[in-house]
């Protein structure tokens, strides 16, 4: 039986209780009815640390929410080897990132997030190795629309997540799209409805509510889901996690009357790094995100802005083309051709330049978005490029004869057919070809330091493979770049049908000098292998992304690779 003391002590603590209970709900929220509706990430794995991340639904409005994060050697998470409680705020979007240290090299780890008893799916991370390394696996992946209309569903991802075995993902880029819902019966799908962008984010993104809604759009598909949990994220920035064709100042899809540029890409960083798995490069510049990874002695990943840090506007033939005299070809090349013109940036090329010639592993792989291969093209198809007329492969067509002529001493070439094939311009002025002092520069440092180079690039939706080579012709390394997850390709651009397509890319590869193979009509990711010996690259590629049921495109399949060592360095069939 209670005594009036005990009723007054049980009273006292029931109102303390009850008291505590409200100013937790003020402070945290009410620490139940959430979910984690985006899944889990991890991301920017070195020896001893990595990166894991998830973001919070609250089902009630509130500011704070209160997270454990576990991280554990076992699946069973019996053997912790961390546990904290953070706080999700709105802040930050909700979004909980966590610096896991101490922790083992080259050690799989698992991870988990609980609240309001509710646990998140189960997390799989790995970290860097130290030492002497045998071999490195890399899936790379580039380019995701989420539209049927201008991309589609990420099977590639999907693919990826069920069947590779890897050490971590590279993304390059374009991993959200900024653009609005767009009409367009030139690109409809053709085989089903599809998916749109939802109402709530279906305007082209300015804001940051605007840019933290559309990632977690994106981050709802589970196939996006499935392979973040799987596998570590290292991820850099391409335009469109801004606007598209960025530049340090500005953007091509970007004017006044959006409002400052500034300010947007502000917001859309705060988001970048809000949602992505990725650690700032530097504490007192959030917008550097140029940075290294180590595989041991084996690999040294340097992943590069050619976006933001310091790339000048791009160049555009329109402005050197005048209807009476035709075409400035002196000033364009004074134009592009100036030691000034910058891609990289004095700070992060200086950076670059002093990793590569520090770097003791055996293989230096730069992570980057744009092709920096030589994709010169006989000067008469510029004109047409985009242009979707029946004229247009019959061009190509006798571009590529006469271009086999010349490659096999034919004596019937004509002088004017040679001037035709020598008389070349880049195609794509938005990558390296747009700066080539630059590439000199960062490919001389490559040579002068006497390295395996090997460049990864993304941007362009379609699949290459290129030998890398100096203003002088010396063989410095290769390039493989990935075809895009989802967005359409030259196929799509030049409303080639897919034997078109497959004729295109075999005239690509005579016609420019330095392009060894060209995928132009499929979509998918590369599976990058490195040992003592040798670098390869697998493309692999889906059936279809305008439709969730997919099978491997195996028939589109290619590995080509790159032997280490100064005497060799260019691509070879595998």
């Amino acid at each position: 039986m209670f005594s009036k003391k005990h009723l007054f002590y049980a009273s006292a603590v029931l109102f303390l209780a009850v008291l505590l209970a409200v100013i937790g709900f003020a402070i945290y929220g009410d620490s139940g009815r959430v979910s984690f509706d985006h899944g889990v990430a991890s991301g920017d794995p070195l020896a001893d640390r990595v990166i894991v991340w998830t973001r919070i639904t609250p089902q009630t409005s509130r500011r704070r929410v209160r997270v454990r994060v576990e991280v554990a050697s076992d699946e069973g998470f019996k053997s912790l080897v961390h546990s904290s409680s953070e706080t999700a705020t709105a802040e930050s979007d909700y979004t909980v990132k966590i610096d896991v240290k101490g922790l083992s090299a080259g050690t799989v780890y698992y991870y988990r997030f609980r609240s309001g008893g509710v646990t998140s799916a189960l997390g799989r991370t790995k970290t860097l190795p130290r030492g002497d390394v045998d071999s490195v696996k890399l899936a790379v992946f580039s380019c995701a629309n989420y539209p049927t209309s201008h991309g589609g569903y990420f099977n590639v991802y999907g693919h990826a997540a069920a069947t590779a075995d890897m050490d971590a993902v590279v993304h390059l880029g374009d991993y959200i799209y900024e653009y609005g819902k767009v009409v367009d019966s030139a690109t409809d799908n053709p085989e089903g409805t599809g998916r749109d962008l939802p109402e709530y984010s279906d305007k082209e993104i300015l804001t940051l509510d605007d840019y933290r809604r559309r990632y977690a759009l994106y981050r709802t598909d589970l196939q996006l889901q499935a392979l973040h949990a799987a596998y570590p994220f290292i991820t850099v920035w391409d335009d469109h996690e801004v606007a598209n064709d960025a530049y340090v100042g500005g953007a091509e899809n970007h004017d006044e009357s959006e409002g400052s540029f500034d300010a947007r890409k502000t917001a859309a960083l705060r988001a970048y790094y809000e949602w992505m798995p990725v650690r700032p490069a530097n504490r007192n510049d959030s917008r550097q995100v140029y940075r290294s990874f180590s595989f041991g002695n084996l690999v040294e990943l340097l992943m590069l802005d050619t976006r933001l840090a310091g790339r000048e506007e791009q160049l555009s033939y329109k402005d050197y083309f005048d209807p009476d005299t035709g075409f400035d070809s002196r000033r364009f090349r004074e134009d592009i051709g100036s030691p000034d013109r910058t891609l990289l940036g004095r700070d992060q090329l200086a950076w670059l330049k002093g990793k590569l010639s520090g770097s003791i592993a055996t293989w230096q792989v730069l992570g980057q978005q744009v092709l920096m291969g030589r994709m010169n093209i006989p000067a008469e198809m510029i004109p047409h490029l985009g242009d979707r007329t029946p004229e247009v492969p019959g061009l190509v067509d006798k571009l590529t004869e006469i271009k086999g002529r010349v490659l096999r001493d034919d004596p019937s070439v004509t002088q004017d057919e040679r001037d035709r094939m020598n008389t070349v311009l880049p195609y794509n002025l938005d990558a390296w070809d747009g700066y080539p002092a630059e590439r000199e520069a960062v490919l001389s440092a490559a040579y002068g330091a006497d390295k395996n180079l090997v460049v990864l690039a993304g941007d362009t939706h379609n699949g290459w493979a290129s030998n890398l080579k100096d203003a002088e012709g010396n063989q410095i390394g290769v390039e493989f770049a990935t075809a895009s997850v989802s967005s359409g390709g030259l196929e799509t651009y030049l409303k080639l049908k897919p034997e078109q397509a497959e004729g295109f890319a075999r005239d690509l590869e005579v016609l420019v000098d330095d392009l060894v193979y060209s995928n132009t009509k499929d979509r998918g990711y590369m599976i990058v292998s490195f040992t003592p010996k040798s670098a390869r690259s697998r493309w692999i590629y889906v059936d279809t992304v305008k439709q969730p049921e997919f099978r491997e495109l195996t028939s589109s399949a290619k590995t080509l690779g790159v032997l280490a060592g100064k005497e060799n360095r260019r691509v070879v069939s595998d």
